[in-house]
């Protein structure tokens, strides 16, 4: 009898931020898709001086991304997707690395767009993510999940918009720069329960409710995408990904743990 073949894993891709401590960043992408069963490929497009107790710099890195991303290029086939995140690129560069992802053609593709990691310094401004917005989003297909403060900023209004503001004018920009779905999660707003909304040309779908958890995460923007990205490409559809996601964030909530008994909890590996 012959042999049977091993499944091919899908290929993960993922941009974004290297943080040394793997709470957040590129590091806790490649936990959370290969705990998926999907093969994790990185390639870092911010430096950055990070722990538990937070961000004190942000840098570029000092090996040209574009050049990484051509580099993989003969892997990325067959089933694949892409995960953006932190960035610290200049607008020239990120439009080249735009151009190369435009070429590649990833099929499923995220876009967490961060203005500043969770503690410690800032890196964008909404100027900063609607001119990455212009670069990226007019190839198409993407999915764009800010938080509230990521979207008001991107809409250009106050800061206590982040609470206030009607999640059709949160949304409207992101669709209008090209976005095909955004997934404004709902952590940011009032409220003892908390409710991500699935926002397309078409309609606002309230997703599944919950209460709301005690205490914080570190990287649970980057653990909800790249999960996303994850079970999109393991099968299932972008909404019930998105459902699956934030579900999965809650199971795991009371495992997380501090490394060293410094600074703010992380998520567990899949594996303990």
């Amino acid at each position: 009898m012959d042999p049977v073949a091993p499944e091919v894993p899908p290929i993960a891709l993922c941009l974004g931020g290297m943080d040394p401590s793997g709470g957040a960043g590129i590091l806790r992408d490649a936990l959370t898709v290969a705990a998926l069963g999907c093969h994790p490929m990185a390639v870092s497009l911010a430096e950055t001086l990070q722990n538990g107790l937070g961000c004190s710099r942000i840098e570029p890195p000092s090996m040209d991304p574009v050049l990484r991303l051509e580099n993989l290029a003969p892997h990325l086939a067959g089933r694949w997707g892409v995960k953006v995140g932190l960035c610290a690129l200049e607008p020239a560069p990120f439009r080249r690395l735009c151009a190369v992802l435009g070429h590649l053609a990833p099929p499923l593709r995220i876009w967490d767009p961060i203005l500043a990691p969770s503690a410690g310094v800032g890196l964008h401004d909404g100027e900063d993510l609607r001119r990455m917005a212009s670069a990226l989003l007019p190839m198409g297909g993407w999915v764009v999940s800010p938080n509230r403060g990521e979207a008001a900023a991107f809409a250009g209004l106050p800061p206590e918009a982040i609470h206030a503001a009607e999640p059709s004018l949160l949304a409207r920009p992101w669709l209008e720069a090209g976005a095909a779905a955004v997934w404004l999660k709902g952590g940011h707003a009032e409220g003892d329960r908390v409710q991500d909304l699935w926002i397309t040309a078409g309609g606002i779908e309230a997703l599944e409710a919950s209460p709301r958890l005690p205490g914080t995460r570190r990287g649970t923007g980057c653990t909800l995408a790249s999960t996303w990205l994850g079970l999109r490409l393991r099968g299932l559809d972008p909404q019930a990904a998105a459902l699956e996601s934030a579900r999965r964030l809650r199971n795991r909530w009371d495992r997380a743990w501090v490394p060293g008994g410094a600074g703010r909890p992380m998520f567990a590996p899949e594996a303990l």
